[in-house]
C-alpha cells in the first residue's frame, strides 16, 4: 500500500493536479484572509482555465502555450460579457465563437488543449456576468490567475527539471518490458497466440502515446537548449528502447514447429523461455529503480542465461549427433543470437543508470533528431481544408456548437439553477468519437450522484468550515489527479469538491446537490444523443483512412530497407523516420479498431476484415523489421535483380491494396506465381555462387552462410504472402 501511494504521489498526473490545486488555493486563502473571497476565487478560476494547456513539451513551448491560453481565456470572458446584453446578436455570436474555438483542434494536441481551456472559459463566463468596469476587472483577475498558474508551473519545473521525462522514460521501459514478457508467454505450451498478439497490439497503442510525449520534451529540449548530461542519458535510453522493441518485433519464430521439433528435448525451450522472461524482468527492475529514485542493482544474470542456453544447445547436439541435430541447432542458434542482441541493448539501458554519463557512447545518436518531431506551425490553410463534412473535427465542432446552444436555451427557458453546469458537462463529456462520449457520460453521471451523496453525508455531520475547506482541497487534488486515468473517480471527487465549496458559502446545500445532479444528467444526455444523431463520426468511416496510412507506412519502410540492402552503408535518417512512422500508423490503426468495438453493433461494419487487416499489417511490419535487422547485423552481398523484383512485387501488392481502399481502378499486375517462384530459386542460386566465388571457406562455414541467406529468402516469401493476403482481405472489406 505504501508503495502504491508513493507511486501515485510521484506520478505526472498527481504532479499536475498539485500545481493547479496550489495555484487555485493560494489566492483563495490569501484574499479570504484579506476579506475579499470573490477576488481570490476569480484568480483561482483563471488558474483552473489555464491548467489544461500545460501539456508535455519543451520549456519554451510550455511557456508560450500557457501564456496564449491565459490571454485567450481572459479575452473570451470579456467578449462574452460585452456581447451578452445584445440578445438579438448574442446567439449567432456564441455559435460562431464556440465553432471557431472547437475548430482549433485541427492543429493537433497543443491546440486541442488550448481549445478545451477556451471552451471551459466560455461556459463558466455565464456563472458571473458583469457590466461596465466590473467585467474588465473580472477578466483581468482571470488573466492574473492564468499567469499565477504559469509561475507555479515554472517553479515545479525548476525544482525538478528532469522528473517528468524520467517518469515517461520509466513508463516506456515498463511497457517495453511487458512486450518482452508477452514474447516469453508465446513459448508456453498451447499458448493462446491470438490473445497474446492482440495484447501486443494494444501495447503498441500505449507505446505510441508515451513515445510521442517523450519526443515532444526530450528531442525538443535537446535541439533548442543544447545537450545536457541528463538529456543525453535519456536519449540513449529512449533510442535503445526503440531498438529493443524493433528487435523483438523483427525476430519471429515458428513456435508450433519448434515445439514439435523439441518435444523430446524440452530443456532447450524452457531455458530459452527463462532467458526471454529475464530480459523482461531486467527492464522491469530498471523501471522500478527510476520510478522509486533508487540506485539500480541488477538482479538477473543475463549473461549466465545466455551461457545456460548455449550449454543446452550443445547438449541437444550431443544427444542427437551433428547431422541429425543440424536443423534444430540452426533454429536454436538463431534464438541465441536474438538473445545476445537483446542483452546487449538492455545492458546499454542498465549502464545509463549505473555509470557516469561521459562513459556512454552518444556519437551519431543525435543526428537530425528534430526531424522526429511534429512541426509546430499553424497555417490557415489547414483550418480552411477542414471546413467540410469529410473532416471529423468539422463535424464535431458543428455538433458541439448545436448541442451547447440547445443546452443554453434549455437552461434559460426551463427553471434550471445553473445553466453553466449543463454547458460544462457537455464540453467535458463530448468527444469526436461515440464510444468515448458514451463512456464519459455514464461515468460523469455516476460520479456526480455518488460524489453528491457522499459530500451531503459528510456535511450532515461536519459543520466546521476549516475541516470542510481541507476536505474540499483534498477532493480537488484527487479529482484532478484521476482525470486522465479514471474519469468515474475524478467526477466523484470533483463533485464532492464543488459541494463542499457550496457547503461553506450557502446553507441550502441539498438544493445545490439536486440541481447539480439534474444539470449533469441533462448535459450528459444532450452530449450522448448529439453524438448519436448529429453527423456521427462512426469509426467504420475512418477505418479506410487508417488502413491506407498503415499500408503506405509499411510500404515506405520496406522501400528504405531495400535501399539499405542495395546501397549498404549506415542507417539513414529517412530509414529511421520510415520505421517510426510504420510503428505509429499500426498503433493508430489498432486504436481505431478499439474505438470501433465500443460503438453499437450495427455500426461495427466489416469488423472481422478490419481486425484481420490490422493483424496482417502488424505481421508485415514484423517481417520487414526482420529483413531490416538482418541487413543491419550482417555483412551482406550485393542485392541481386531477383531480390529487387520480389520487393517490387510486394510494393505493387501494397499499392493495389491502397487503390482498392480509394476505389481506384488503377490496379497493377503482379508477377505470376511461377515467375515469382523462379526468382526465389534464382536468388538462392545467386547466393550460393557468390559465396563459392568469394574467399575460400570450409563447408561448415559455407552452410552457415547459406542458412543466413535462406533467412532473407524466407522473409521475402513471407512478405509476398502477407501482401497478397492484404490485397485479398482489402477486396473483401470494400465489397462487403
Amino acid at each position: 500500500m505504501i508503495y502504491r501511494i508513493r507511486k501515485f504521489t510521484d506520478s505526472t498526473y498527481f504532479n499536475n493536479a498539485l500545481k493547479v490545486t496550489i495555484a487555485a488555493v493560494i489566492p483563495v486563502l490569501l484574499f479570504s484572509f484579506l476579506g475579499n473571497f470573490e477576488m481570490g476565487f476569480t484568480i483561482a478560476l483563471g488558474a483552473f482555465f489555464t491548467y489544461p494547456s500545460d501539456i508535455p513539451s519543451s520549456l519554451k513551448h510550455k511557456i508560450n502555450g500557457v501564456l496564449v491560453t491565459a490571454f485567450l481565456v481572459a479575452g473570451l470572458n470579456l467578449l462574452v460579457n460585452i456581447m451578452h446584453p445584445y440578445s438579438w446578436v448574442f446567439y449567432p455570436f456564441l455559435a460562431l465563437l464556440i465553432f471557431l474555438i472547437s475548430m482549433l483542434s485541427v492543429y493537433e494536441k497543443r491546440a486541442t488543449a488550448v481549445s478545451f481551456s477556451a471552451l471551459l472559459a466560455v461556459s463558466l463566463a455565464f456563472a458571473h456576468l458583469h457590466t461596465g468596469l466590473e467585467m474588465i476587472e473580472y477578466s483581468g483577475l482571470i488573466l492574473v490567475g492564468g499567469l499565477f498558474y504559469l509561475l507555479i508551473s515554472l517553479i515545479f519545473h525548476y525544482l525538478s527539471p528532469h522528473r517528468y521525462i524520467e517518469l515517461e522514460i520509466a513508463e516506456c521501459i515498463k511497457l517495453t518490458a511487458k512486450y518482452l514478457k508477452l514474447r516469453g508467454d508465446l513459448w508456453t505450451i498451447n499458448a493462446d497466440k491470438k490473445a497474446i498478439i492482440e495484447k501486443q497490439l494494444h501495447l503498441q497503442v500505449e507505446l505510441n502515446t508515451i513515445r510521442q510525449n517523450i519526443r515532444e520534451v526530450l528531442i525538443s529540449s535537446h535541439t533548442t537548449s543544447g545537450s545536457s548530461n541528463q538529456n543525453r542519458k535519456m536519449l540513449i535510453v529512449f533510442i535503445s528502447l526503440i531498438e529493443i522493441l524493433e528487435l523483438a518485433l523483427s525476430t519471429s519464430f515458428d513456435h508450433d514447429k519448434l515445439h514439435q521439433k523439441f518435444d523430446d528435448h524440452p530443456k532447450v525451450l524452457l531455458t530459452y523461455q527463462s532467458l526471454a522472461y529475464n530480459l523482461a524482468a531486467s527492464l522491469k527492475q530498471v523501471y522500478k529503480s527510476v520510478q522509486n529514485r533508487t540506485k539500480y542493482v541488477s538482479k538477473h544474470n543475463l549473461l549466465g542465461d545466455l551461457n545456460a542456453l548455449q550449454i543446452a544447445i550443445t547438449e541437444y547436439e550431443n544427444d542427437l549427433g551433428k547431422i541429425a541435430a543440424s536443423e534444430g541447432v540452426f533454429m536454436l542458434t538463431t534464438m541465441l543470437q536474438y538473445g545476445e542482441k537483446q542483452v546487449e541493448k538492455i545492458k546499454i539501458v542498465e549502464r545509463a543508470f549505473t555509470l557516469a554519463i561521459n562513459s556512454l557512447d552518444f556519437k551519431g545518436k543525435d543526428k537530425d533528431l528534430e526531424k522526429f518531431l511534429t512541426p509546430q506551425y499553424y497555417p490557415l490553410s489547414t483550418l480552411i481544408e477542414n471546413l467540410s463534412f469529410s473532416s471529423t473535427i468539422f463535424r464535431h465542432s458543428l455538433r458541439l456548437t448545436i448541442t451547447i446552444l440547445i443546452g443554453f436555451i434549455i437552461g434559460n427557458v426551463l427553471p434550471f439553477h445553473n445553466v453553466y453546469w449543463i454547458l460544462l458537462t457537455i464540453i467535458v463529456i463530448m468527444r469526436p468519437g461515440y464510444g468515448l462520449t458514451k463512456q464519459r457520460s455514464f461515468h460523469r453521471i455516476f460520479g456526480t450522484i455518488l460524489g453528491g451523496l457522499i459530500a451531503f453525508g459528510v456535511l450532515t455531520f461536519i459543520h466546521n468550515s476549516i475541516v470542510i475547506s481541507i476536505f474540499s482541497i483534498l477532493c480537488m487534488l484527487l479529482g484532478f489527479s484521476f482525470t486522465q486515468t479514471n474519469y468515474k473517480v475524478s467526477a466523484t471527487f470533483v463533485t464532492m469538491y464543488i459541494v463542499f465549496i457550496y457547503g461553506i458559502l450557502t446553507p441550502n446545500i441539498s438544493d445545490v446537490i439536486q440541481y447539480r445532479i439534474l444539470d449533469t444528467i441533462v448535459g450528459a444526455a444532450l452530449a450522448f444523443f448529439a453524438n448519436h444523431f448529429l453527423w456521427p463520426s462512426w469509426e467504420f468511416l475512418n477505418i479506410p483512412i487508417y488502413l491506407e496510412k498503415s499500408i503506405k507506412a509499411n510500404e515506405n519502410y520496406l522501400k528504405e530497407i531495400s535501399i539499405l540492402y542495395n546501397k549498404k552503408g549506415t542507417i539513414s535518417t529517412s530509414y529511421r523516420l520510415a520505421r517510426k512512422n510504420a510503428f505509429i500508423e499500426i498503433g493508430n490503426l489498432m486504436a481505431s479498431f478499439q474505438r470501433m468495438i465500443q460503438e453499437p453493433k450495427s455500426k461495427q461494419k466489416q469488423l472481422p476484415q478490419v481486425y484481420k487487416l490490422a493483424i496482417l499489417n502488424h505481421s508485415l511490419l514484423s517481417s520487414s523489421a526482420s529483413l531490416g535487422t538482418y541487413i543491419q547485423s550482417h555483412k551482406t552481398t550485393s542485392a541481386s535483380e531477383a531480390f529487387n523484383v520480389v520487393v517490387d512485387t510486394v510494393i505493387k501488392n501494397l499499392d493495389n491494396a491502397i487503390s482498392l481502399l480509394k476505389n481506384d481502378s488503377d490496379i497493377k499486375e503482379s508477377l505470376p506465381k511461377e515467375d515469382l517462384a523462379m526468382r526465389f530459386t534464382e536468388l538462392k542460386n545467386i547466393r550460393e555462387k557468390e559465396l563459392k566465388a568469394g574467399i575460400p571457406i570450409d563447408e561448415e562455414a559455407f552452410q552457415l552462410k547459406m542458412q543466413e541467406a535462406q533467412l532473407v529468402i524466407e522473409q521475402l516469401i513471407w512478405l509476398t504472402n502477407l501482401s497478397e493476403n492484404i490485397v485479398k482481405t482489402t477486396k473483401e472489406l470494400m465489397q462487403s
